[in-house]
């Protein structure tokens, strides 16, 4: 019980690594609140783990806010936020991607996070206490060919990870970050373009341990970088890539 007596939101905790995230700290004793515009996948996962949802659109101010809001009023307060929810766009020429597409990456990946982040900390900063986990990406830190944007938005996830961390740390605040491999997630397809076994094995034969990550993998990185055991690191990006960034 690692999390007892913690409490926690997850954003796009409805499937995926967020799932496998919210199974975790519920495992681990924290009461957690699952954030997610996918309201019909978010009720599933709290039923099924012992946590609560609230439907929310992270990039919107007001759904934010009433995102942080709900876990002060369920829950007495929060100790954990894990800025999770993101999205990708299939494989193309940088030049190629609409406008309309670019801005969503951009609002999703990096506006959710400045948005949370001007609700939670102040909260945190009263109580001198908090951890903000954002999931990143190994395309931040080394990037495929044919996804520029995507790994552009989680290379300054990374960075406002670092800078975060640096401000916040004389308030008793932990930044922190996890940069995961393409999973066996809802968003593989869109990294591969198609999911076929030939696309399949060139991804795998980049990655040395020779399989995709998985929810449980990040799940259980996250409780422990959002565990009191962690109480002395902030401002990293730890790899849950199998080797590929090595």
């Amino acid at each position: 019980m690692r999390l007892h007596g913690k409490t926690a939101i997850v954003t796009g905790g409805g499937s995926g690594f967020g799932e496998g995230i919210v199974a975790k700290f519920a495992a681990e004793g924290a009461k957690v609140l699952i954030a997610d515009r996918d309201e019909g996948n978010a009720r599933r996962v709290a039923e099924a783990t012992g946590t609560q949802w609230i439907g929310c659109d992270v990039t919107r101010a007001v759904d934010v806010k009433a995102m942080i809001d709900a876990a002060f009023d369920r829950f007495g307060g929060l100790d954990i936020l894990v800025n999770n929810a993101g999205i990708g766009h299939l494989p193309q020429p940088l030049e190629g991607l609409p406008e309309d597409e670019f801005d969503k990456i951009i609002a999703v990946n990096v506006k959710a996070i400045y948005l949370a982040a001007k609700e939670a900390v102040p909260r945190f900063k009263a109580q001198k206490k908090g951890v903000i986990l954002n999931i990143a990406s190994t395309a931040g830190v080394s990037p495929r060919p044919r996804l520029a944007w995507y790994n552009a938005s989680k290379g300054w996830v990374i960075t406002a990870t670092r800078s975060m961390a640096v401000e916040l740390a004389p308030f008793g605040i932990r930044v922190v970050a996890l940069n995961p491999v393409a999973g066996e997630t809802p968003m593989l397809k869109t990294f591969m373009g198609e999911d076929t076994p030939e696309m399949r094995a060139k991804f795998l034969s980049t990655i040395p341990i020779g399989r995709f990550s998985t929810p449980e993998d990040l799940g259980n990185a996250a409780c422990f970088l959002c565990s009191d055991e962690a109480s002395m690191i902030t401002g990293v990006g730890l790899e849950v890539d199998g080797g590929r960034c090595i």
